[in-house]
């Protein structure tokens, strides 16, 4: 079961979440701080004696304005430690959600806060916490969904679609348009293991199933998608393709 601290400096939000927290079945303690100096106290507690610790902490529900320190600022403190707790921001403020993505938050839900979404968010923690298959430090893409911001995992984006300064993330559930070219996320996943094959795609090198060359004309096969291959890319893919395990049959 979670052990979470939930950070808000309005009193009534704070008892709020606490309450719909403790009432989760997933959450075995639910402390509170009204502010981000005593967040970072019990943090900071938690860190020393270590996570298996009785004063571990698995995950953190920040709000995101507060006096002194934002939320932000305390997630960008606490990815500066080996083994920090999650991140969940609580917020009224939907315009942050890039900043939460590139602070690897675990979800962002917005107030007022509904007891289901709040489950969802629990969900996603619980997984990533306990599950052993699930990194620590497993990276998520905000998407909207019907005015609801989601977090999207990327080992689930088969292939990336540029449109202007938007991209579309192609997955095997559906497509999800989000405000970051295709260009940012190009060097952000280079190290997942996603390779530019066309201006206008970028695609996740495991999900290549085939790689086509058809009168002088390069392309591959993502599942039921034909993809072109520009000529400036097609060598640097084969040459990938080749060296990944049991790439020579590609």
């Amino acid at each position: 079961m979670l052990r979470v601290l939930a950070v808000d400096d309005e009193e009534p939000a704070l008892e709020e979440l606490l309450y719909l927290l403790r009432a989760d079945p997933r959450v075995r303690t639910a402390e509170g701080a009204g502010d981000a100096t005593a967040a970072l106290r019990r943090i900071g507690r938690a860190l020393e004696n270590g996570p298996d610790g009785d004063d571990g902490i698995d995950a953190v529900f920040l709000d995101i304005h507060m006096p002194g320190l934002t939320g932000l600022d305390v997630a960008r403190l606490l990815a500066g430690f080996a083994r920090p707790p999650s991140v969940v921001f609580v917020t009224a403020h939907e315009g942050f959600a890039l900043q939460a993505f590139d602070l690897k938050a675990v979800d962002y839900v917005l107030k007022p806060v509904r007891r289901e979404r709040l489950a969802e968010a629990v969900r996603r923690l619980h997984e990533l916490v306990h599950a052993a298959t699930a990194p620590a430090t497993a990276e998520q893409i905000p998407v909207e969904l019907g005015g609801v911001t989601r977090f999207v995992p990327v080992d689930d984006v088969a292939y990336v679609e540029a449109h202007g300064d938007y991209a579309r993330l192609h997955t095997d559930r559906g497509s999800h348009l989000v405000r970051i070219p295709i260009s940012v996320l190009e060097e952000r996943w280079a190290a997942r293991g996603f390779v530019r094959i066309h201006r206008s795609h970028l695609v996740a090198l495991a999900r290549i199933d085939e790689l086509r060359l058809e009168g002088g004309a390069t392309s591959v096969r993502l599942g039921d998608t034909d993809l072109a291959v520009s000529r400036r890319h097609a060598r640097h893919l084969r040459d990938l393709l080749m060296r990944r395990p049991g790439g020579g049959s590609a």
